[in-house]
């Protein structure tokens, strides 16, 4: 039959969901993200969301967006460098600069595409990686297509990671990468140390400040304010579609440097730019958390220690965090499928994690509550997490 071998390469192993009755991923997503989400035809609790300021659904950056379609259009059908670069983009970049505090920013379609096209536009066959070894599929990917040479340290191992660093001589450049804040368990990279190993032995630090940018630091600003890191040499990206509540990725650092990766990132330069309501999005998401940080900041730690004291009481195995995610050990995938089916049922939608995602026997079940949601939808989550330890 023609082609028959090519495409009987391509099966899907529906085993997991068969043994467990319940596949967790691509549901049916019915509403937007107000107080609960409709999913399905029902109305869950949605602690799976990174919508952690609870931003987007903010009927300012609705307006904003909807403005902006009413002058730009739904898009401007063009790359960045050719027709998609408008005052709006423009104007952006230098309020995300200033928000992190680095020289320059260039804005991707996402951060996915920021971590992939970033390292190939910037290492070779003569540079090293080292890498922490729970980063995102992201930074994996982009750095693998670097054709360099890699080398993983022990997540958030400062002693692995300079002992990597004194044994590594003779290359033109030496990378170290992380992120800031691990989105699966919610642990945070002991960043400052690491640039101070950086200096120390030469090093170009990396940061996916994706989970922190809009949640660290006293002011929102991620994890450079977090960590008290001034006048930081290295490279920054970041999602905008988490507690900046659109979509899209940034890449943030010295001029020079992004000067450079505006012409020869080629994950920019070929891609449609953000459309126009993204933007406008984002912009208005910066002015609230420039006035209302402290407000939004305080109810979603608030909510998080809610959810991870009824976690507890409930009987769950829950990685201690010190930021707004909890995440349940629930070991195997089978286990894993199990317990997101039960809270699924009890009218909760949280985000599971199974190999590749993370180490094999390691999955999580991650709960995020958002600062929208109100405190009785919040004590109705605390109290379906806590029953089910008694059944």
């Amino acid at each position: 039959m023609y082609l028959h071998d090519f495409y009987s390469r391509f099966t899907l192993d529906e085993s997991l969901a068969e043994v467990t009755g319940f596949n967790p991923y691509y549901l049916s997503i019915e509403s937007g993200l107000e107080d609960k989400l409709m999913v399905n035809g029902a109305r869950l609790i949605n602690l799976a969301s990174n919508n952690y300021l609870g931003l987007a659904a903010d009927d300012r950056v609705k307006k904003a967006a909807v403005e902006a379609v009413q002058k730009y259009g739904a898009s401007l059908c063009g790359t960045p460098i050719a027709t998609g670069y408008i005052d709006l983009y423009k104007r952006l970049e230098g309020k995300l600069s200033a928000f992190v505090g680095l020289e320059e920013t260039m804005i991707l379609p996402s951060c996915y595409q920021a971590n992939n096209g970033l390292f190939s536009a910037i290492a070779g066959a003569q540079d090293l990686i080292i890498v922490d070894r729970y980063v995102h599929s992201s930074l994996i990917q982009g750095i693998k297509a670097a054709g360099c040479k890699i080398r993983p340290f022990l997540h958030n191992n400062l002693e692995h990671l300079e002992g990597i660093l004194q044994r590594s001589t003779g290359y033109r450049q030496i990378f170290v990468v992380t992120e800031s804040v691990f989105s699966t368990e919610g642990s945070v990279a002991p960043f400052q140390e690491i640039v101070q190993l950086c200096q120390k032995y030469n090093a170009l630090p990396v940061i996916d400040d994706s989970h922190g940018i809009g949640v660290l630091g006293k002011s929102g600003r991620g994890i450079l304010e977090e960590k008290g890191i001034e006048g930081y040499q290295g490279i920054y990206t970041a999602s905008l579609g988490k507690a900046i509540a659109a979509s899209g990725g940034m890449i943030s650092g010295k001029s020079a440097l992004i000067k450079h990766l505006k012409y020869y990132c080629p994950h920019l330069v070929y891609s449609t730019a953000l459309i126009p309501a993204a933007l406008a999005g984002i912009e208005a998401v910066l002015d609230i958390i420039d006035t209302e940080f402290g407000l939004l900041k305080k109810r979603l730690t608030s909510y998080q220690q809610i959810i991870y004291e009824s976690l507890l009481e409930g009987g769950f195995s829950v990685v201690q965090a010190k930021t707004p995610i909890n995440s349940i050990k629930s070991g195997s995938k089978e286990n894993t499928f199990i317990i997101t089916k039960k809270l699924f049922e009890k009218g909760i939608l949280t985000t599971p994690f199974i190999e590749p995602a993370v180490p094999q026997g390691e999955g999580r079940v991650r709960l995020i509550a958002g600062a929208n949601l109100s405190e009785d939808t919040i004590a109705e989550a605390a109290a379906v997490l806590k029953e089910m330890g008694r059944l």
